[in-house]
């Protein structure tokens, strides 16, 4: 294989990675999978709200001997698992989830900390103070106007405790006085507060980095494939470019043949030959882009044993690379159908190119299953990667090689991904460079239900 072709096969796979969008589902966004985890944290911050109203409520009525409407307050806990059932069935059941369901689930939860403190006292009762967690929760989850909603609820529920209330009555000849209860309970929901805002806005806090690691991840997606993309024009718009003046050289080098002056020149026919072969080899680069381009964008999938897929691109390799030795062992042992996809073609060219550029007397292939998935290994025995590039894999601009740049290695990153796929890069411990692709045999084989009967 000339460094021609390797170089020709970048722009290549630029044009190819660019037309295969990947057969998974689109996924959910960043923020709708920060919504949900965050909407299952509300439901078991519901689940502790729950216990801990039955309990103080038994604590209330059998230990202070203080008369609670035990019906009516039965009636919001009731109401409050029946909502927590609902809104779990109902997470489960929606792929994406909205910060407005988030305000939603926090207005309920005010709304019922309001009834609980309506029958227990109003204003006067101390976990008046479990306002402030609800609206603390919505200042961290909820867009600004939402946060503003429930904190303007919340002053509401306080304001309205002021006027419309069931008072509590102590029980005549009671060890302790409404003073002293009052102290006790603004103790206890301090704790209560202090130890419920720490575990939940901890886990919150996670749930958001999370979801702005994952944004960050996509936005440099979203940049490398904006590259390839550029590259991939460019690469298109050069191959067209450069047809009109290979052919004027083409036809300009036969009409030298053909002058009596030169053909008496053996020196001259011989360079002559040789700049014709190199013209000839450009053409056939230039024609290679614009048809895997033209393949990319429209022509039928070919299904093909995954098997003789693997003997056909080693073939074919093996041809283009006269002068490499190439190892190759296949241990997959089901043959399935899979699409003949050009790309996954020069993607595993891309890399026996490099390995070829490193290590020109010895390379190996090797394929096998694991998992559900095929793993196409490409090892060699140069001088290996060095620790700057693996610390960098895909990224472009990160290579050892005087050019190039790390576009090929980017470009093989970029186009796995987009087929489901991984690339792993190492060194191996007896010496050289090992390069591993895990493909989901799942998007491999889609598709092929439909060509073979």
């Amino acid at each position: 294989m000339s460094s021609t072709d390797a170089e020709a096969r970048g722009p290549r796979l630029a044009t190819l990675a660019t037309a295969r969008n990947g057969a998974a589902t689109a996924a959910a966004t960043p923020a709708d999978t920060t919504n949900r985890k965050n909407m299952m944290l509300l439901i078991q911050l519901r689940w502790i709200a729950v216990i801990g109203q039955i309990v103080t409520i038994a604590v209330t009525e059998l230990a202070l001997g203080i008369s609670l409407p035990l019906g009516a307050m039965a009636f919001v806990v009731a109401g409050l698992v029946a909502l927590n059932g609902l809104s779990y069935l109902w997470v489960r059941n929606r792929p994406t989830l909205t910060n407005r369901a988030l305000m939603l689930a926090l207005m309920l939860d005010v709304v019922a900390l309001t009834a609980q403190l309506y029958l227990s006292g109003g204003a006067t009762n101390p976990f008046t103070a479990l306002y402030l967690m609800q609206v603390t929760l919505a200042a961290v989850l909820l867009e600004v106007a939402f946060a503003w909603t429930i904190g303007a609820i919340a002053a509401a529920g306080f304001l309205l405790l002021i006027v419309f209330n069931q008072p509590l009555m102590l029980p005549p000849g009671g060890r302790l006085d409404l003073f002293t209860l009052h102290i006790i309970g603004t103790f206890v929901s301090f704790v209560l507060n202090a130890a419920l805002l720490v575990f939940f806005l901890v886990r919150i806090t996670r749930n958001l980095r999370t979801r702005d690691a994952r944004l960050a991840a996509l936005k440099q997606q979203a940049a490398e494939e904006d590259l390839i993309v550029r590259m991939g024009l460019l690469a298109s718009g050069a191959a067209h470019e450069l047809g009109t003046p290979l052919a004027s050289v083409a036809v300009i080098l036969g009409d030298w043949r053909r002058m009596p002056e030169i053909r008496r020149n053996a020196e001259l026919m011989e360079d002559i030959d040789e700049m014709q072969a190199a013209i000839e080899r450009c053409k056939s680069i230039v024609t290679g882009i614009l048809k895997s381009a033209g393949e990319a964008r429209g022509d039928a999938p070919v299904i093909t044993p995954v098997n003789d897929f693997l003997a056909d691109l080693v073939k074919e390799w093996r041809e283009a690379s006269p002068g490499a030795t190439l190892h190759y062992e296949n241990a997959v042992g089901t043959n399935v159908p899979i699409i003949s996809d050009s790309t996954l073609k020069q993607v595993v060219f891309n890399l026996l190119d490099n390995a070829f550029e490193a290590s020109p007397h010895w390379i190996q292939l090797t394929a096998r299953e694991d998992a559900d998935a095929l793993l196409l290994e490409v090892r060699d025995a140069g001088p290996g990667f060095a620790p700057d590039v693996l610390d960098h894999l895909g990224t472009p601009y990160h290579s050892t090689k005087s050019r190039g740049g790390g576009l090929g290695l980017f470009l093989v990153v970029n186009v796995v991904r987009k087929l489901g796929g991984s690339v792993s890069a190492g060194n191996h411990p007896e010496g050289g460079a090992v390069v591993t692709l895990r493909l989901p045999l799942e998007t491999l084989t889609i598709g092929t239900r439909a060509h073979v009967g």
